[in-house]
């Protein structure tokens, strides 16, 4: 099978509010409606893809997050059009940043349930 596009991006989140507010107010991501799945969540629009937030129920394992902001861990990329912007935006947030360079144009963060983020720089 070959696929088209990436639909979604699913986290799993401790804290729907904290996570809210970091996805929306942070990233600057456009919420969309959500359909009551049972479990509660949030829906943002990011391109032509979707970033799902689900709150983590009680006792369920989503795996360990890595102990410090590392590429190595499992993670997804985001487009931005300045990389430098990028940069300044996160640090003017208190958010440790990784960086390469202007060049590179490769950083990653991770949010507050410790998911790791790539931003790179559109080529």
């Amino acid at each position: 099978m070959i696929t088209a596009a990436v639909h979604h991006i699913s986290y799993a989140v401790s804290d729907l509010e904290r996570s809210q507010r970091f996805y929306g107010e942070t990233l600057g991501l456009d919420p969309i409606e959500r359909p009551d799945l049972g479990l509660p969540g949030a829906w943002y629009s990011v391109g032509n893809a979707e970033v799902h937030l689900i709150l983590t129920p009680a006792g369920a394992d989503v795996g360990t997050r890595p102990a410090s902001l590392t590429p190595l861990a499992n993670h997804n990329a985001f487009a931005v059009s300045d990389y430098q912007e990028t940069v300044e935006h996160f640090k003017n947030a208190k958010i440790e940043v990784l960086e390469t360079s202007p060049d590179r144009g490769q950083l990653w963060i991770r949010d507050p349930d410790g998911n790791v983020l790539e931003f790179i720089s559109a080529r």
